[in-house]
């Protein structure tokens, strides 16, 4: 494994509250939530430069794009 490097991360109370959450939810560390999201947000940035969409679908088929700015 690659060398690990440390930051410090300032969150709003709301956005740590979130964070918490999806801790517990999920039983994972923040650390590893914010591990996955950095993949995630890499992974969409590199399929919608490559052209492609993000499309969230819901259980009666309607579809809402995903706009990433």
């Amino acid at each position: 494994m690659s060398d690990k490097r440390t930051m410090t991360l300032n969150l709003t109370e709301a956005e740590m509250e979130v964070l918490d959450e999806l801790a517990k939810s999920k039983d994972m560390t923040k650390t590893a939530i914010i591990r996955q999201a950095i993949r995630l947000y890499q992974l969409v940035e590199f399929r919608i430069a490559n052209g492609e969409k993000l499309f969230f679908e819901d259980s009666k088929k309607k579809k809402a794009e995903l706009m990433v700015l």
